[in-house]
């Protein structure tokens, strides 16, 4: 083979040398640049995440401190059983300090700011019953909130209070004496039974139960919730009110559902409960 023949078929034309050094660099440098990218991601989304779940437990003890502050009729812990087990309750989740006074301010200057306690009833999907309620200081703007969301998930506003009844409810924990075994524990729960039933209690079930404690709840009418808060903590049987408050209970339950309307009305309840005009929404859904 001559010189010149040999050169055509050994020298590699510069733009081709160009092309295939550049097409290296950027993979490898862009694959170092997209790792840390998307690490720094996932911790911005966790972080993101975590912000958004303190920021719902904080807005719902704000809402369980107003509820419990309108049960009891008083924001001062001392006289309002129903606030005492409330801000034990907060505070033991990590709910700042700053956050409860906050609240608290709030439902105390309520009623000077305006604030109306409203209550919406609608069905669900499935025909479940909801009642929600709420404290606004504008109507409209809470109406037009509430009526968004259930139409968003194929509810709407319709009278369903027939299907509840209004009822106090308070609910303790009662703790086994050290040695005394299961009957001491027993003897403990039907003492403290006997005292609610002449307190006005009208029904009781067991909630929990561990080794070493039983949490049970008693309903009575709505005019004797402070008299059957007061004498249950008054027996010094029970270890902590748990919670004392009015509730809506469902006279009956709502015939069973398919998945996807129980994941429809699921999604709607807290959707609901997300709104910060809304304190509480009741169900007739399990």
């Amino acid at each position: 083979m001559n010189m010149s023949a040999f050169l055509r078929f050994s020298v590699v034309p510069s733009s081709l040398r160009y092309s295939v050094c550049t097409s290296r660099r950027p993979i490898c440098t862009s694959s170092v640049a997209l790792s840390g990218h998307n690490k720094w991601s996932k911790i911005k989304e966790k972080k993101g995440i975590n912000d958004q779940l303190r920021g719902k437990m904080y807005a719902r003890a704000t809402k369980e401190i107003m509820t419990a502050v309108r049960t009891g009729g008083s924001v001062d812990p001392e006289v309002n059983a129903s606030l005492a087990a409330t801000l034990k309750r907060v505070k033991a989740q990590g709910v700042p300090k700053e956050n409860i006074e906050n609240a608290l301010k709030k439902v105390a200057g309520g009623s000077k700011a305006g604030d109306q306690y409203l209550t919406y009833e609608a069905i669900a999907p499935g025909s479940v019953g909801l009642i929600i309620e709420c404290q606004s200081d504008n109507v409209n703007r809470t109406l037009h909130s509430v009526r968004s969301t259930l139409t968003d998930h194929g509810a709407r506003l319709a009278p369903v209070k027939f299907m509840f009844e209004r009822r106090g409810a308070v609910k303790v924990a009662v703790d086994r004496e050290e040695g005394t075994g299961d009957k001491g524990l027993q003897d403990k729960l039907d003492k403290l039974i006997e005292a609610t039933l002449e307190a006005g209690a009208e029904d009781f079930k067991e909630i929990a139960r561990t080794s070493d404690s039983v949490t049970i709840e008693f309903e009575c009418q709505t005019q004797d919730l402070a008299k059957l808060t007061a004498t249950a903590m008054d027996t010094g049987l029970c270890r902590e009110l748990l919670s004392s408050e009015m509730i809506f209970k469902a006279l009956e339950k709502a015939s069973s559902l398919d998945p996807e309307t129980e994941n429809q009305v699921d999604g709607l309840i807290e959707k609901l409960e997300d709104d910060d005009d809304v304190l509480s929404v009741w169900s007739t859904h399990q």
